[in-house]
């Protein structure tokens, strides 16, 4: 029988903002791997301004998973100030694909060069993009987990403060960050299991195209080191099983009740994947 998987969802860590957003880096990196979970992706934001000592640290957290080739990371707007570090998180093309066992990643960079700015951190996704990703999808075996992996958020999501809604509110794209988000849904649909975001610090997830033979899950992690908290998505033979679970650190079940009423409720804790 196929062995069964499991696969963490982190984003938005924003090392570099303060002592605990680094602390709930170090007790997420270690909760992780006393669960034995399989592979980690982080979809962006990793730095909180993208300064070249941030991301040395978030190497130095992770350090057991990048030694291992357990992570994959996509670069987000706040990796692009400062030293333009995204680049060292995804080099090459602006879409890549990453093969780990169960696991066919397609890594999309959807930051742009207006992702200097301290208030334009909306996304950027061209139509080459989208081939791009197509022509990925095609090279996707059987029996693997098929995940699109992207900072920015392919569906409308409404502002979460009043700075946000303000800038929505004169026209900045913050609700609908990606034009080209719904394009690109389109084009993956039936070829695709997962798209896993960030840029919104609430968790949200959206299935779509339930009543066809191969469903699309949308989900986005929120602010892990925020939240003290992580997705965990456990698969086999290209599916995944059950309903995707979180694992809490510290103080995090506590953030956690406190969120009760919000975009999604806490799911199951996960004490043990095997």
């Amino acid at each position: 029988m196929t062995k069964r998987r499991s696969l963490a969802h982190l984003s938005d860590l924003h090392i570099g903002a303060g002592r605990k957003t680094e602390a709930r880096a170090i007790a997420l990196s270690q909760l992780l791997m006393d669960t034995n979970v399989d592979h980690v992706v982080v979809t962006g934001d990793i730095t909180n301004r993208g300064r070249r000592d941030e991301l040395e640290r978030f190497r130095r957290i992770f350090a057991p998973w990048i030694s291992e080739g357990k992570l994959t990371a996509v670069p987000g707007n706040h990796d692009c100030l400062g030293d333009s570090i995204d680049a060292e998180i995804m080099c090459g093309p602006r879409v890549v694909v990453k093969e780990s066992p169960g696991l066919y990643l397609v890594l999309v960079n959807s930051t742009g060069p207006h992702n200097r700015s301290l208030v334009k951190g909306h996304g950027m996704l061209t139509p080459a993009d989208i081939e791009d990703v197509s022509g990925a999808l095609a090279g996707a075996p059987a029996g693997s987990l098929v995940v699109a992996l992207l900072h920015h958020h392919v569906l409308p999501l409404p502002g979460e403060n009043v700075i946000e809604r303000l800038f929505s509110w004169v026209g900045w794209p913050y609700a609908n960050e990606l034009d080209a988000g719904q394009a690109l849904l389109e084009a993956i649909a039936g070829r695709c299991d997962l798209v896993l975001h960030g840029h919104r610090h609430e968790p949200v997830s959206f299935t779509l195209h339930e009543d066809r033979p191969r469903p699309l899950k949308v989900c986005n992690a929120g602010s892990s080191t925020a939240l003290g908290g992580v997705r965990v998505f456990t698969h086999r033979a290209g599916h995944v099983v059950g309903i995707p679970g979180w694992l809490f650190v510290g103080d995090g079940a506590q953030v956690e009740r406190e969120r009760k009423g919000k975009t999604e409720p806490a799911q199951v804790l996960v004490p043990e994947l095997r």
